[in-house]
């Protein structure tokens, strides 16, 4: 079914989702605390993370959902949120607690993009800040020709034609890994992991001292769109055989199921900063379970056209302008299918996850 008061089956706006999520999680009774971000949104209006509670407030365990850890996929993500709440799914075990975080990334949510504020890609900010900095340097080499100073017709043949020259040279893989894993030399560019820990950051750290570390067992659904094939959803693990959390996941959905980022086997590649595996070391007495939930939208070429475009606009254009919303429609369209087969394709797969989770 839609949302209430959208005219699609996922809201129009950040400010539309937010409210949505709120008038549901108070009709259901949870428990709210929200973090004000220090940017504003598109509409100048105030950005929060919101996270819910529901369920004993003494619980043993709990299951954390997230949406919006970029941006944009937090059309998606929220609208799940807000369906199993609508659903009154909320009981989930006699000792166990559902937490939803609601838009890790409020700024890239209403800006409609994948990045936060700083252009930070928070699934790449997480690295140990004490130590050198990861240095991808087959990024530098692709860097002016993904996100080049002009954004002609021409241009954009021209540094096409080139990234796909190069992707037929060395493979689309390593296109892929070069281009995704996530780079820290180019604020400007794709994948930026940032210089320093981004705000979302530092709220995860607070919200999981203050709400997460009280669980002896902790299972995370992080929200994600953009990858694979349309509707399909891939369960990605940061971990592999052998890591504790990778062989409980496979016990809950099954080795044909669960895909691991450092083996090779998921849509993604192999990350530097992603936030599923850092979070367990902040509440070293919880055991901690975390899953990618990664549904596909629509070809990657034309995902990566949209990326391109967005990080053109918001280094050398102007995202204020009238010519700006053609770049957020293709943003939209690559990671948010207004679609209600889409949403509901998404909503089996991630009530089907959800219910196999064993706290």
């Amino acid at each position: 079914m839609a949302l209430m008061g959208s005219p699609t089956p996922l809201a129009t706006t950040y400010a539309e989702a937010r409210s949505e999520f709120l008038e549901a999680v108070d009709d259901a009774d949870g428990r709210l605390i929200s973090y004000q971000c220090p940017a504003p949104g598109r509409e100048a209006e105030n950005l929060t993370l919101d996270v819910a509670a529901f369920g004993p407030e003494n619980a043993g365990a709990a299951i954390l959902i997230v949406s919006g850890t970029h941006g944009v996929e937090g059309y998606a993500g929220s609208a799940l949120q807000q369906r199993w709440l609508r659903a009154g799914r909320l009981h989930v075990g006699d000792d166990v607690a559902v937490v939803l975080l609601h838009a890790l990334n409020p700024y890239g949510f209403s800006w409609v993009r994948r990045v936060n504020e700083d252009n930070i890609d928070l699934n790449r900010n997480f690295i140990d800040w004490d130590a050198p900095l990861p240095h991808n340097e087959d990024y530098d080499g692709l860097a002016d020709l993904l996100v080049p100073t002009d954004w002609s017709d021409e241009a954009q043949e021209a540094t096409t034609t080139k990234l796909m020259e190069s992707a037929i040279e060395h493979g689309m893989e390593w296109m892929q890994a070069t281009v995704s894993s996530g780079q820290y030399r180019h604020p400007a560019g794709l994948f930026y992991g940032g210089a320093g820990p981004a705000w979302s950051q530092d709220t995860l750290r607070a919200i999981a001292a203050d709400q997460l570390a009280q669980f002896s067992r902790l299972a995370i659904i992080d929200l994600h769109t953009g990858l694979g094939p349309a509707g399909h959803g891939e369960l990605i693990l940061p971990g592999g055989p052998g890591d504790p959390a990778y062989e409980r996941a496979v016990s809950w959905w099954g080795d044909d199921e669960v895909k691991s980022m450092v083996e090779g086997e998921s849509l993604s590649a192999d990350l530097s900063g992603e936030w599923l595996s850092r979070l367990p070391g902040w509440i070293p007495g919880t055991e901690v379970t975390g899953v990618a939930l990664e549904f596909g939208t629509v070809d990657q070429l034309e995902v990566m056209a949209a990326l391109r475009a967005d990080h053109w606009m918001h280094a050398h254009g102007d995202p204020t302008d009238t010519g700006s919303a053609d770049v957020r429609a293709g943003m939209r369209a690559a990671f948010a299918v207004d679609e209600s087969e889409w949403v509901d394709q998404i909503d089996d797969r991630f009530n089907w996850a959800l219910q196999r989770v064993v706290l």
